[in-house]
């Protein structure tokens, strides 16, 4: 999936987690996933745990990250 289009999925609304970066206006700040991973989780363990995520979520925060 295109980075443009994976963008979309991450929102920020001053509403939801106090304006911080989340996913589809789930309140699952990027950071959080950021640091998931960074901890050594895979996608695959994340997904396991937030059932609610798809991959392509994941993949968001990852381009977000990168393009900031």
């Amino acid at each position: 999936m295109e980075h443009t289009s994976l963008l979309h999925r991450i929102t920020i609304d001053p509403a939801i987690c106090h304006g911080k970066p989340v996913i589809r206006g789930l309140r699952y700040p990027v950071e959080s996933i950021l640091e998931y991973l960074a901890a050594g989780d895979t996608i695959e363990d994340i997904l396991a745990e937030f059932s609610d995520l798809e991959s392509d979520d994941i993949l968001a925060c990852l381009a977000f990250a990168a393009q900031a």
